[in-house]
């Protein structure tokens, strides 16, 4: 019975083809992600992100976890190293950062505004 199993001997419509695919489709929709180490895919992905430029002066998104372990006298420093290396530009400077929160009041990222 295995062997036919195996090599899918059995016909459409069968009990045996039935309870198969059974066994196959809820290997596929009850298997839990963690066991094959799969994680959902988002792109371009980054805790640094550069927005479109507007006014002369390059705007970069960055997520709050980019604060993270950074005391705040030094996170401007920390951008602006981080920005440079990034673009490859050692003469951009970080003016200003602004906060941006969604409709309910909650931190979404932060908007860092860069100059040469």
């Amino acid at each position: 019975m295995l062997k036919r199993f195996i090599l899918w001997e059995y016909t459409r419509g069968s009990w045996q083809y039935d309870v198969m695919v059974g066994i196959i489709l809820a290997f596929i929709f009850l298997t839990p992600r963690g066991w094959f180490r799969d994680q959902p895919r988002i792109p371009h992905a980054s805790v640094l992100s550069m927005l479109p430029a507007e006014g002369g002066s390059l705007p970069f998104m960055v997520d709050p976890e980019f604060w993270a372990g950074i005391p705040e006298n030094q996170r401007m420093a920390k951008l602006t190293q981080e920005v440079r290396s990034r673009t490859g530009n050692a003469h951009l400077t970080v003016t200003r950062v602004e906060p941006f929160t969604d409709s309910e009041g909650e931190l979404r990222f932060y908007i860092a505004f860069v100059r040469p």
